[in-house]
């Protein structure tokens, strides 16, 4: 059975909300050598790109201002070119994309609820 799409994207929200809330106030550094806290950066990643995934291809159209091929990209990537990350791109992604996509989908949670109303 699929998951009701309004329940992925509050998934991706809160995935995102963890992600700000694990680095808030932190350097790139100081993220990166935190095991944990990057390894549960990593995992908010892959539910984020999970999620994206099993959107489906109706919704993503209704909202092509967000990459969601590049989102889903980010999931496949993390799980299975671990040892490859660019830490870099990674530290750009949780400075800029992941805030940017989480005021993205709480607009899109508001509009498809509307919708259903």
């Amino acid at each position: 059975m699929s998951r009701d799409p309004l329940l992925l994207l509050e998934d991706i929200e809160n995935s995102c909300v963890k992600i700000v809330r694990f680095t808030e106030g932190l350097g790139r550094d100081a993220v990166l050598a935190d095991e944990m806290r990057f390894d549960a950066v990593l995992h908010n990643f892959q539910v984020v790109g999970e999620a994206a995934k099993r959107l489906p291809g109706e919704l993503r159209q209704r909202h092509t201002d967000v990459p969601w091929r590049e989102i889903a990209g980010m999931r496949d990537f993390v799980a299975h070119e671990y040892f490859a990350l660019d830490r870099e791109i990674l530290w750009d992604a949780i400075q800029h994309n992941v805030p940017e996509l989480l005021v993205k989908v709480r607009k899109i949670l508001q509009l498809e609820e509307e919708a259903r109303s």
